[in-house]
């Protein structure tokens, strides 16, 4: 009896080798880290860009008017980060729809992507990422802002 109770000491005082288990709990946080950095830092790269800055006009005749053009078009790379620096300018209407603007920045197709912006009268910054599909999209005010504000438009192509 007494040696089976040293056989049983010895079991518990003995160091053990590491369990395969306790290495794969070790190594699973070091993975999700990986993971999570693996996603952030694209995204930190595009913001970290200094943004472009595109200035323009959004007119009280309801136009939008970028210097220097006939009909106003905007050209952006794909993915680009660009500083909007619009003047805008109160037309002969408010929309109570849009309490406070007296035009909107809008792409119907990427309002999710912060493409519906609400313009102020005076100088409005702000800043967005280009899409990543490039072609032609559609900019509008969508905020009734007068007469003529049916074709207050202008394009933004994506390079």
């Amino acid at each position: 009896m007494n040696g089976g109770q040293m056989q049983a000491g010895k079991f518990q005082t003995a160091a053990k080798p590491p369990a395969m288990g306790g290495f794969r709990r070790r190594l699973i946080p070091w993975v999700g880290l990986a993971l999570l950095v693996s996603m952030i830092v694209p995204s930190l790269y595009v913001l970290g860009q200094e943004p472009r800055v595109i200035q323009f006009t959004a007119d009280k005749d309801n136009k939008f008017k970028v210097p220097g053009q006939k009909d106003p078009v905007i050209t952006v790379k794909a993915k680009e980060v660009i500083k909007f620096r619009v003047t805008a300018h109160k037309g002969t209407e408010m929309d109570p729809k849009y309490p406070g603007c007296v035009h909107s920045f809008t792409i119907k197709e990427l309002k999710d992507q912060g493409f519906d912006v609400c313009l102020k009268e005076g100088m409005n910054e702000f800043v967005l990422v280009a899409p990543s599909k490039p072609g032609d999209y559609k900019i509008e005010c969508m905020a009734k802002c007068g007469k003529g504000h049916d074709d207050m438009a202008m394009k933004m192509t994506v390079q």
